[in-house]
């Protein structure tokens, strides 16, 4: 399938089962993922969101497809400003920093400067138009890279702190468990 092959397909409103159905194919196809990320900022907002959505997916169904290009990935997620897309890139990268994760996306990651990334997560959490579901993605994505990033661990709690004073009911489940997540073991 070809790049602009797949922007038709996605032009139009898809489903849970299309969506799975493209990122199997995608996945199958090698389909470039350079070419897909550029998709995930096109200026037709909910062609960009289906195009994360798929992103997200095949990062679920085969995160090795990633390991190539996620400097590419981690290059870009700076730049998202589509909150649709916003979501997904934060999503990937909180299952992308997971302990549990394979060798391959940890062993990319760990050579890859993700400080930029460090700080756009923030820049999400802080900005009020971001949407919550973001802020929830970006704060686990934080506490899965506060070893690599010793800082994170200091500021991750104030930032939640703030975000669960007034928050939702979803900010404030997530930041209890992220807090939880942040204390110390007993000696």
């Amino acid at each position: 399938m070809t790049r602009d092959e797949l922007t038709k397909k996605i032009e139009n409103t898809i489903g849970k089962l299309k969506v799975l159905e493209l990122s199997r194919i995608l996945t199958e196809q090698q389909f470039n993922l350079h070419d897909l990320i550029d998709i995930t900022f096109h200026p037709d907002k909910p062609l960009a969101f289906r195009a994360a959505w798929l992103l997200e997916n095949m990062f679920l169904r085969d995160a090795d497809v990633f390991t190539g290009n996620l400097q590419y990935f981690i290059e870009r997620l700076p730049q998202v400003t589509n909150p649709g897309c916003q979501r997904h890139y934060a999503k990937i990268l909180m299952h992308a920093t997971e302990e549990k994760e394979h060798a391959p996306v940890k062993q990319k990651l760990n050579r890859l400067d993700l400080e930029p990334v460090v700080e756009r997560l923030f820049d999400w959490m802080i900005d009020a138009k971001v949407k919550i579901a973001v802020k929830v993605f970006a704060g686990w994505a934080l506490l899965n890279l506060r070893h690599r990033y010793a800082w994170v661990a200091d500021e991750l709690p104030a930032q939640l702190e703030f975000l669960m004073r007034n928050g939702t009911a979803a900010i404030q489940s997530a930041g209890r468990k992220i807090m939880k997540e942040l204390r110390p073991l007993p000696l």
